[in-house]
């Protein structure tokens, strides 16, 4: 299970957000995971790990295909809300994602 701020979780349930970046969080591997809402933990959403890629946050938004919106002064603030101690150098994991069905 992998916790997401209240604020992502419905962008992740309306299939909006497929990608998520992480720093010094457990490893995460292609298969199944569920993600939980900080928030409520009851609420959740099982998806289907696509591709799990490491590289500097500095390449990140590139790599999702968001640079424009997330130039390094922008992806920095955004990722040290949640990680304080996190640098463009720091090497990240994106794990991209697709919702599973559900029934």
């Amino acid at each position: 299970m992998l916790a997401v701020v209240e604020r992502l979780f419905p962008d992740i349930l309306n299939g909006i957000k497929t990608s998520t970046i992480r720093w010094r969080e457990q490893h995460i591997v292609p298969g199944r995971l569920t993600f939980f809402n900080e928030a409520d933990p009851h609420k959740t959403i099982d998806v289907e790990v696509i591709r799990c890629t490491e590289m500097p946050l500095s390449q990140a938004a590139l790599f999702v295909g968001r640079a424009e919106e997330w130039p390094d002064a922008v992806m920095l603030e955004g990722m040290q809300e949640h990680y304080p101690e996190i640098q463009l150098s720091s090497v990240v994991q994106i794990v991209e994602f697709a919702p599973l069905p559900s029934f």
